[in-house]
């Protein structure tokens, strides 16, 4: 068994509050949810406004295929998400 982490540094240009911050992060969190299938949550930054670091989590049977799926998740938050801007991320696969 494999697990694949994933945390994502994110700016978010517009946001005003703390409010609105959970509601764009709510929103990201669910569709990363939906359309991925990996678990999601932030992980840090939580009372700055418009930063964010974001942890994903993806378990298969190998390495490559949960490191391709997390990538894949980055690629559609820069692609699906203008009203964000990941600034950095890293992925790291633990063998269980």
């Amino acid at each position: 068994m494999v697990v694949a982490t994933c945390q994502i540094e994110l700016t978010l240009p517009g946001v005003s509050s703390l409010k609105q911050k959970r509601s764009v992060l709510r929103g990201l969190i669910a569709g990363v949810h939906k359309k991925f299938h990996v678990a999601a949550a932030e992980v840090d930054l939580h009372d700055v406004w418009q930063s964010s670091t974001i942890g994903l989590a993806a378990v298969s049977t190998s390495a490559s295929h949960a490191e391709q799926v997390l990538e894949a998740v980055v690629h559609w938050i820069e692609d699906y998400r203008p009203d964000l801007e990941v600034v950095d991320y890293a992925i790291e696969a633990i063998h269980v």
